[in-house]
């Protein structure tokens, strides 16, 4: 392992690990727990892709895309798994015990949960502050429609939202 690899990472690591950790969150519909151990698997995973970085995009953009995959990579193997009642999982995500800053978004996080796989993602990046042209680089479509999924999204929330 080199220096500068390491030294990299670390860089990385510092800078992009809360957003890592907000995109998870989403992605597990609030459960940290889930959330914390898929982080450290999307982290294993940018270790590993670092060398294969080629600077046509932003750091934060690319590391947005490994985050993204993993995330989706962990969804498809968990659907596989035995299917859980709705109840359950209700139950369990009612008996997690969250931080206090979780725990004051656990109803948001359970609507983006409800939400589809791509809309979770850009409302996680908008949530996480990313300009509309980022998101639209790693989406793969034009701001502007960016601008007009994440109107329908915030519409779709506030629904869902508002019939818990």
């Amino acid at each position: 392992m080199s220096k500068k690899k390491q030294q990299l990472f670390e860089s990385i690591y510092h800078e992009c690990y809360p957003m890592i950790l907000q995109i998870c969150l989403g992605y597990m519909k609030g459960n940290l727990e889930q959330a914390n151990d898929l982080s450290q698997e999307v982290c294993i995973n940018i270790w590993n892709a670092l060398h294969s970085f080629k600077g046509e995009s932003k750091y934060k953009t690319w590391i947005y895309r490994i985050t993204v995959n993993t995330c989706l990579q962990y969804i498809r193997k968990e659907k596989k798994k035995t299917k859980v009642s709705i109840e359950k999982i209700a139950h369990v995500l009612a008996d997690t015990s969250y931080d206090s800053r979780i725990d004051q978004n656990k109803n948001l996080y359970r609507a983006i949960g409800k939400l589809e796989e791509l809309d979770r993602l850009l409302i996680m990046m908008v949530l996480d502050g990313q300009e509309y042209e980022d998101i639209a680089e790693v989406i793969g479509i034009k701001p502007t429609n960016v601008r007009v999924k994440i109107h329908r999204i915030k519409k779709r929330l506030k629904k869902i939202l508002d019939h818990e």
